[in-house]
């Protein structure tokens, strides 16, 4: 190994142990009450020296965020492509959400950060950072498309709120689990599997979806959105 590739690796073991002990501290102190000072003398590193791997704690966030929707989109091989094409498009929306919810139990850290934790910086307000982000959306919208156009979803469906509100019910049902509010014999998957369930073949009756977007921010909140 030649000098350049050695101080590469080096680099990049450095940027990981500070990504790792951010998302520690940050899971575990909360996002509001972690100091890249804090961050350094967990590594036991100088602050000066994380500022020349990120330029600010909102980067390291930004940073284990892109990491979660990588980890989020799950494998890319020919075996698990295969393996969801050979499922029915109604049982494919089913997988891609159960892979969400699954991903809040295997990775409990990076989703508590990416749709928990209210002090972390609004993803949506730095999306452009995000491109696999808006390639992931961007297909999830299109598999729900094409559970339209196979009539197993009503073509009066907005794709875009069907998957905010199946994601919103399942982030839910994590949320309980994650912040341990569930009752001692309460089964969190099973919960999160009729929570889904219950969403599609409601989505798939043709029950009418209320919309989200409120067009103007000054109108009553009283007032229905219509």
């Amino acid at each position: 190994m030649g000098i350049k590739e050695r101080q590469e690796r080096d680099r990049e073991a450095v940027r990981r142990s500070i990504l790792d002990a951010a998302r520690e501290l940050f899971t575990a102190e909360g996002y509001q009450n972690v100091s890249i000072r804090k961050i350094a003398e967990r590594i036991e590193y100088s602050p000066a020296a994380i500022y020349s791997y990120f330029p600010s704690k909102d980067d390291i966030f930004f940073a284990l965020a892109d990491e979660g929707f990588h980890l989020l989109g799950g494998p890319r091989t020919p075996e698990h492509a295969a393996q969801m094409k050979a499922l029915t498009p109604f049982e494919r929306i089913r997988a891609i959400f159960w892979h969400f919810y699954e991903f809040s139990r295997q990775h409990p850290q990076y989703f508590a950060l990416m749709f928990v934790d209210r002090s972390v910086p609004r993803i949506s307000r730095e999306y452009e950072r995000f491109a696999y982000a808006r390639e992931m959306k961007q297909s999830i919208l299109e598999e729900i498309r094409a559970c339209i156009a196979s009539e197993a979803l009503p073509p009066s469906l907005d794709p875009g709120l069907a998957m905010r509100t199946i994601t919103s019910g399942l982030i839910g049902v994590a949320s309980l689990r994650l912040s341990e509010r569930l009752g001692p014999h309460e089964d969190a998957d099973h919960l999160a599997a009729n929570v889904l369930d219950v969403t599609l073949a409601g989505l798939k009756s043709g029950i009418p979806l209320r919309p989200v977007i409120v067009p103007d921010c000054s109108a009553s909140l009283e007032e229905p959105v219509r």
